[in-house]
């Protein structure tokens, strides 16, 4: 009889607000020579899909669930996380990294399933410390950082988290390897997420390289990503922003700085993914492990404090964004941003990479979604989804296993996949795509097979389709708790 081959080990890494195209393997300026080795020994999804917010799209990821509404938080004790699930598999299981779903006993990492975690328990913070003040235009808040169930306050001189939160991925990884159970890391970036903070020598590196502007980035991209095979050369670029500035009258210098930087952020992360993959090739577990790389959403049009120049990007002393001219071109060729349910606010890429296994230098057009993974490291751990957990009843899991795709075959998907984030919305269902842009304030409905980047509304010439997709999506909402009597574009239920 046949030995039972062994489970795999599997590394989740996530990075916070990067957008569709920004890494070199998905069509960017940025030099990313770690993921695109990973790309090209791997396989990259055309059509992945996140949350659009980050929190949102975390709570999705460790449970398997669309994000619920409602009394009792996005993170509730009838979920089980990933973490839970992967220990109760027989795995070792550890988070490295921004957590933003709680800390209180039912909520914080290391009491929900994780073996050991160190970082962010909040949204974003300080690079360079942790613990410093957010500005007052942000707030003024003192965010919280720990390490297992300590709350961590001070910090070296030379300390980065991008840099801090690898060496515990790292520490972690050489502390399950070699034993009989396997392990389950997720590594969760906070770049390339505001404030804009990087290391002096990573921004030397793209000073100057953005001052051809948002626009022609956007063309730029557009065109790698058609002789890359990504997208549809039929696709038309998506048209400019409402929300995005004119290029002829911003402060150039500023505005490739503020890009710069971001680049560096993303270089930098690059950098220790592949620091992790080095250590991962020494462990002697690379060929039985599975590594997958996302963003939680697209890139961020968010703006606090303003594009004074005044708020220099790069030094931990400021606290700048990007805004939304290269928030909205860092999704090229996508129409909108983080929070909306545009392409440009729920596509990611996403790179899986296991010897032997995923098949080298592959791209999929098999549509996935962020509930997938839940059940995907199941089957592969040989395991099922609890049903119970601690004497409680567990909501049944939502997504389905992606295991078939990662072999380079097909599967049955989602007959539909839903999507909400403050007031914007979507449903997709096959190639149709039904969406609700918070400040457009209807519904416009897209053939995605044609027009994957929303330049051509078809709902009035499709009224039945996109009056059933919009009935369709208050039952979903429903289900996950929204109070239907606050929502606008209801369309008659009789």
């Amino acid at each position: 009889m046949a030995a039972k081959a062994p489970r795999p080990n599997i590394i989740l890494i996530m990075c916070d607000d990067m957008g569709w195209s920004d890494i070199g393997c998905y069509g960017g300026e940025v030099q990313t020579p770690s993921l695109d080795q990973l790309a090209k020994e791997g396989m990259r999804f055309t059509q992945f899909y996140n949350n659009a917010k980050c929190t949102t799209t975390r709570a999705s990821i460790l449970t398997g669930l669309y994000p619920r509404r409602g009394k009792g938080g996005l993170l509730r004790t009838n979920m089980v996380t990933l973490g839970e699930a992967m220990k109760l598999a027989g795995y070792q299981t550890s988070l490295s990294g921004k957590w933003h779903l709680g800390s209180g006993e039912t909520t914080h990492p290391f009491k929900r399933g994780f073996d050991e975690y160190y970082g962010l328990l909040d949204g974003c913070c300080n690079f360079f410390n942790p613990k410093q003040r957010d500005p007052k235009y942000k707030g003024a808040r003192i965010r919280k950082f720990g390490e297992n169930d300590r709350e961590l306050f001070e910090f070296p001189k030379d300390y980065y988290t991008t840099d801090s939160f690898t060496d515990h991925a790292i520490k972690s990884l050489n502390k399950f390897s070699g034993k009989d159970e396997p392990f389950f890391l997720h590594v969760c970036y906070t770049a390339p997420h505001y404030p804009l903070h990087a290391k002096p020598e990573d921004i030397a590196k793209y000073r100057g390289k953005f001052k051809m502007g948002w626009d022609k980035m956007r063309v730029q991209r557009h065109k790698r990503m058609k002789e890359m095979g990504l997208i549809d050369p039929k696709w038309k670029l998506s048209g400019r922003d409402s929300r995005a500035y004119d290029w002829a009258s911003a402060n150039h210098d500023h505005e490739d700085l503020r890009m710069a930087v971001y680049a560096a952020m993303i270089d930098c992360m690059d950098q220790n993914i592949g620091r992790l993959m080095s250590a991962l090739k020494k462990s002697g577990e690379a060929d039985n492990t599975l590594v997958l790389f996302l963003s939680d959403n697209g890139g961020c049009a968010e703006e606090p404090g303003g594009r004074s120049p005044k708020i220099v990007p790069g030094p931990k002393e400021f606290y700048a964004a990007v805004g939304p001219s290269w928030g909205w071109a860092q999704n090229a060729p996508f129409r909108r941003y983080k929070s909306w349910a545009h392409e440009g606010g729920i596509a990611t890429p996403c790179i899986a990479w296991w010897p032997g296994q995923v098949p080298e230098g592959k791209i999929t057009r098999e549509v996935g979604h962020i509930v997938d993974f839940m059940p995907t490291f199941l089957e592969l751990a040989g395991d099922q989804y609890p049903k119970k957990h601690k004497g409680e009843k567990i909501l049944p899991v939502e997504g389905k296993s992606l295991v078939a795709v990662l072999k380079g075959e097909k599967r049955a998907g989602h007959e539909q996949i839903a999507w909400e984030w403050s007031g914007n919305r979507a449903l997709r269902e096959g190639k149709w795509k039904l969406v609700w842009d918070k400040l457009e304030k209807r519904w416009a409905l897209f053939d995605l097979e044609a027009d994957r980047t929303e330049t051509n509304d078809l709902a009035s010439a499709n009224p039945k389709r996109t009056t059933r997709m919009a009935k369709d999506w208050f039952v979903w909402a429903e289900k996950c708790g929204f109070k239907l009597s606050k929502l606008a574009g209801k369309p008659d239920l009789n």
